[in-house]
């Protein structure tokens, strides 16, 4: 699901719920060992990238009108 985040400001909500999701699991853990653990911390790489980007990209089309409104 984290991957899917990756595609900017369309995977937005995506990479919150792979987010959420990952929190999620993480409490519920509770120090056991998880053997998809690796896949765990790799979705939530990804989803935290994609909002990261996904905002990026939102706030520099925003701008871009902006500047272009305000000529």
């Amino acid at each position: 699901m984290g991957l899917v985040g990756l595609v900017p400001v369309l995977g937005m909500p995506i990479a919150v719920l792979a987010l959420l999701q990952f929190r999620k699991a993480i409490l519920h853990q509770g120090g056991q060992w998880n053997p998809a653990g690796n896949y765990l911390i790799w979705g939530a790489v990804c989803g935290g990238l994609g909002l990261l980007i996904s905002t990026l990209v939102f706030g520099l089309v925003m701008y871009a009108i902006l500047n272009s409104l305000s000529r």
